[in-house]
C-alpha cells in the first residue's frame, strides 16, 4: 500500500507539537522552581535577621536590668561598653533632661550579621501606659561592614522591641 503525497510530514507535525507542549511545561515547571527557591532563600534570611534582632534585644535587656548599664541616674557623658557574643561595644549616648538615649551596633556570627539596638530610658514613666524603659533592635541579615553604604547593598531587616 502505498502513501498518499497529501499525508506525507503528518507525523513530523505530530512530533513538533508534542515537544512544543512538552518544552511549554518544562519551562512552566522551571519557572516554579526557581520562584521557589527565591522565596524560600529570602524567608530563610528574613528568619536569620529576626534571630539577630531578637538576640541584640536580650544583651540590651541584659546589660539594662543585670548591669544597670542604662541608668539615666549613672549617665556621665562617656560611652557605656556593652558586650554581646564575646564583642565589645561603646554605646552611644545622649542625654536631655527627660531622657537618656543609648544606640549601638552589635556583629554577631563572627561577624556575618549585625544588629542596631536603641534604648529610650525616661526620668519619669510615660503617659499612657506609664512605662520609662523603651528598647529596639533592627537585626540585618548581612555583615555591619555592608551596612556602612546600604544604597549598594540588598539585604533584609527584622526588628523587635521591648517596653517596660
Amino acid at each position: 500500500m502505498a502513501i498518499k503525497d497529501t499525508q506525507r510530514g503528518f507525523t513530523l507535525l505530530i512530533a513538533v507539537i508534542f515537544m512544543s507542549v512538552m518544552l511549554s511545561f518544562g519551562l512552566a515547571l522551571s519557572s516554579i522552581g526557581y520562584k521557589q527557591q527565591v522565596l524560600a532563600s529570602g524567608s530563610i534570611e528574613s528568619q536569620y535577621a529576626f534571630y539577630v534582632a531578637d538576640t541584640a534585644l536580650e544583651c540590651a535587656l541584659y546589660a539594662d536590668q543585670q548591669q544597670d548599664l542604662f541608668a539615666y541616674s549613672k549617665y556621665d557623658g562617656k560611652p557605656k561598653s556593652l558586650t554581646c557574643d564575646g564583642t565589645t561595644v561603646a554605646a552611644v549616648q545622649f542625654s536631655s533632661s527627660e531622657s537618656l538615649i543609648s544606640t549601638a551596633r552589635l556583629s554577631f556570627d563572627a561577624g556575618t550579621r549585625c544588629a542596631d539596638v536603641t534604648v529610650y530610658k525616661y526620668t519619669t514613666p510615660q503617659p499612657p501606659s506609664n512605662l520609662s524603659t523603651f528598647l529596639y533592635a533592627v537585626g540585618y541579615d548581612v555583615s555591619c561592614d555592608v551596612l556602612v553604604n546600604p544604597d549598594v547593598a540588598r539585604f533584609v531587616s527584622r526588628g523587635v522591641s521591648a517596653h517596660y
